[in-house]
C-alpha cells in the first residue's frame, strides 16, 4: 500500500500504536528469569528490562559520549564478542567517566566500563579480560540467575532497583538513597555474583581473549596487581574487587588456564593509547597545568607510537585551555602523518568548532562518517554543527535517515528538539525535549514537557493524540515507581 494521500497520518498513527505497544511491555510482569523454574526472560522482554535499566544508568551516572570513545570501547566490545560462546547475543558497551575501578554488565547485554579502569589498566589485553569477563557474566545467564528474588516485580520497578544498586557502587551517596527508597516494602534483591560464577567467567572470558587474538595471561596480571594494589587502599579499595572479588587461588585458577594457551606477544593498538590519552584529560581528579607537564614530560620517551600519543593528550589539553592555535599545530602534523587516524580528525574538528569555523568542522565530521558509518555519534556532531550554523532545515531531513537503532539515544531527541525549535514549531520542541528527557530517566520532567506541548496553540488533533498517549504512558511509568517508595 502506498503512503500517498496523507503520509504523515498514518505515520503519527504507527507511532502512536507503537507507543501503546510499548506501554504493554511495562506492564508485563517479569516471569523468574533463573534456571531453577525453567523459565527464562524472552528476548523481547529482556531487551526491554535492558533499555529501562540504560535510562536509569544514565540519569544517575556520567555517561560518555564522546565519538571516538564510544567508536573504540564499541569496536574492542564486539570483537570479544564475535568470538565469544554466543556471537549472536546483543551487546552494547559504553565508558562511565569515572576515576573509580569498575566495570558492570546490566541485563540486555549493557555493559559499562569505568573510565579509571581502563586508564588503571597497562595493557589493552587487560581491559580486554575484564570485558571478555563481563560479557561471560551476560551470555551464562549469571545476572538473571540473581534476579529471581525480583521476579514478580514489574519491568519499570526491576530496572529501577538494578540501576539503584549498580550506581551505589559507584557513587554510595546517591546510589544507597535510591536503593534504601525503592526497597520500600521488604522488597530484597541480590546480584552478587557467586563463586562459581565467577570461576566460569574467567574461564569462558579466558577462552574469549584467545580466540580474539589478545594475551590470556593479562586476566590473571590485571587482577593479581589490583590485589596488591588493595592491600594500600584500605577501606578505598577498588569497587571492582568488591563486586568480583578477587583471591589467590582464583588469580592461580585463571593463570593456570591461560598458560595451556600457546604464549604470544599482543602489541596495543594505537587507540587504545589515544583513547587513554583522551580519559585522563577528564579525569576528575587531575589539573590542566599538572596534564600540560605530564605529557611533556613522556613526549620524547617510549615508541614512536607512544610517543604521538603523548603529543596527542597535549594537543587536547591545548584545547581545554583555549590554546586553540597550539593544538591545531599539532593536529595538523599529526593528521598529515597519520590521516587515516580518526582520533586527530575530530580533535581538527573541535578546533575548527571552538574557531567557529563550521565549514572546516563540517568537512572533517563528513570525512568521518564516510570511514565509519556505523557510529551515529559522528553524524550527530555533523547535525549539531547545522544547528550552530542556523540550518535546521537540513539537520532535519539527516536526522529522519538516522538508523532506527539510535533514535532512542538522549542526543538524538534533543537535536530533533533544537531543530524544531529553530524552525519555530514549539510542539515538536516540547514533545522531543519530553523523549529526550525520558531517554536520561528523568520522567517526572518528561511529562512537564508534554503537558506543554499540549498547551501550544500550533497543537493538531493527530499530534494531540500522540502526545496524550505518552503521558498516559509516563505518568503510569512514574507513579508505579512512586507506589514503591511508599
Amino acid at each position: 500500500m502506498k503512503l500517498t494521500r496523507n503520509p504523515l497520518f498514518y505515520m503519527l498513527l504507527i507511532l502512536s500504536l507503537l507507543s501503546r505497544d510499548l506501554y504493554a511491555v511495562n506492564k508485563i510482569q517479569l516471569p523468574d528469569m533463573g534456571d531453577s523454574t525453567g523459565t527464562l526472560i524472552s528476548p523481547a522482554q529482556e531487551k526491554a528490562l535492558g533499555d529501562a535499566f540504560f535510562r536509569n544508568i544514565r540519569s544517575q551516572l556520567k555517561i560518555s559520549y564522546d565519538p571516538d570513545v564510544q567508536q573504540y570501547i564499541q569496536s574492542i566490545g564486539q570483537t570479544l564478542v564475535s568470538n565469544s560462546d554466543n556471537p549472536t547475543h546483543n551487546f552494547y558497551f559504553f565508558v562511565v567517566l569515572s576515576d573509580d575501578i569498575n566495570a558492570f554488565a546490566g541485563p540486555g547485554g549493557y555493559i559499562g566500563i569505568n573510565s579509571g579502569l581502563i586508564l588503571s589498566s597497562e595493557s589493552e589485553s587487560e581491559l580486554a579480560s575484564v570485558m571478555a569477563h563481563e560479557i561471560a557474566h551476560v551470555t551464562q545467564r549469571h545476572i538473571y540467575r540473581s534476579y529471581e528474588a525480583s521476579s514478580r516485580m514489574s519491568l519499570p520497578a526491576l530496572a529501577a532497583m538494578l540501576a539503584a544498586i549498580i550506581v551505589a557502587t559507584q557513587a554510595p551517596e546517591v546510589g544507597l538513597g535510591a536503593l534504601s527508597a525503592i526497597q520500600a516494602g521488604s522488597l530484597q534483591m541480590q546480584i552478587d555474583f557467586t563463586r562459581d560464577n565467577e570461576q566460569e567467567a574467567d574461564r569462558i572470558g579466558i577462552k574469549t581473549l584467545e580466540l580474539a587474538g589478545f594475551d590470556p595471561l593479562s586476566m590473571p596480571a590485571f587482577f593479581e596487581r589490583l590485589q596488591n594494589a588493595s592491600r594500600y587502599y584500605g577501606q578505598g579499595a577498588p569497587e571492582f574487587l568488591r563486586t568480583h572479588p578477587v583471591t589467590s587461588s582464583r588469580i592461580a585458577d585463571t593463570r593456570g588456564r591461560a598458560e595451556k594457551y600457546p604464549y604470544r606477544q599482543v602489541p596495543d593498538s594505537q587507540d587504545y593509547r589515544l583513547i587513554r590519552a583522551k580519559l585522563r584529560i577528564g579525569s576528575e581528579n587531575t589539573k590542566l597545568n599538572d596534564l600540560v607537564v605530564y605529557f611533556k614530560s613522556k613526549i620524547n620517551q617510549g615508541t614512536a607510537d607512544q610517543r604521538v600519543a603523548m603529543q596527542y593528550g597535549l594537543g587536547l589539553t591545548f584545547i581545554k585551555k583555549q590554546q586553540f592555535s597550539d593544538a591545531k599545530k599539532i593536529f595538523l602534523s599529526l593528521n598529515r602523518r597519520y590521516p587515516k587516524q580518526r582520533e586527530y580528525l575530530t580533535a581538527l574538528a573541535q578546533v575548527a568548532i571552538n574557531q567557529q569555523d563550521f565549514e572546516t568542522a563540517k568537512q572533517r565530521y563528513l570525512q568521518l562518517q564516510q570511514l565509519y558509518p556505523e557510529n551515529a555519534e559522528y553524524q550527530f556532531e555533523y547535525i549539531s554543527i547545522l544547528l550552530n550554523s542556523n540550518q535546521p532545515k537540513l539537520a532535519l531531513q539527516l536526522l529522519r535517515l538516522i538508523d532506527y537503532r539510535y533514535q532512542q539515544h538522549p542526543r538524538y531527541n534533543l537535536l530533533l528538539a533544537r531543530a524544531y525549535g529553530n524552525l519555530g514549531e514549539n510542539v515538536n520542541l516540547h514533545r522531543y525535549m519530553a523523549e529526550y528527557f525520558y531517554a536520561l530517566g528523568q520522567t517526572d520532567a518528561a511529562i512537564m514537557q508534554i503537558k506543554l506541548a499540549q498547551n501550544d496553540k500550533g497543537l493538531n488533533f493527530y499530534l494531540s493524540a500522540i502526545l496524550e498517549d505518552r503521558l498516559h504512558f509516563f505518568q503510569s511509568e512514574l507513579q508505579e515507581l512512586k507506589e514503591l517508595q511508599k
